[in-house]
């Protein structure tokens, strides 16, 4: 039963159920490249005041911006938030050899957008099929 609704299926979306199965292959290994990704923590920067230690009200980035707690921000493909712990930010895309690819695949990325995507090397405007 099960193959013939596949069959019906295929037929009236043109996606045979090997094609069906890559793309789903293909999604799932997106989720595993992005569980791959690092992260990282900042404590925070307590400041000595005249006689008295200063509390922070927030969290400082490198560039010296300050978030409040509890404030959630995207900067440079990395996804941050602000708690009394400290700063803790993780990369939004897969760190340089997280995962492997056949030879004729590359990966794109789009520090904009912060997404990636697998393509044919000889034509990096159609998927690579894995």
């Amino acid at each position: 039963m099960f193959k013939t609704l596949m069959k019906c299926r295929s037929e009236l979306t043109g996606v045979s159920y090997f094609q069906a199965s890559l793309r789903v292959f293909a999604l799932l290994l997106g989720l595993v490249v992005l569980s791959e990704s690092a992260c990282f923590r900042k404590p925070l920067a307590i400041i000595e005041g005249p006689g008295f230690p200063v509390l922070p009200t927030g969290c400082e980035d490198d560039d010296g911006k300050t978030y409040p707690f509890g404030g959630t921000w995207v900067r440079d493909c990395k996804s941050c938030s602000c708690s009394t712990d400290g700063m803790s930010c993780c990369e939004m895309l897969p760190s340089a050899g997280a995962f492997s690819f056949p030879h004729h695949c590359q990966l794109l990325v789009d520090k904009t957008a912060c997404t990636t995507k697998l393509v044919l090397k000889s034509d990096n405007s159609r998927p690579c099929v894995v």
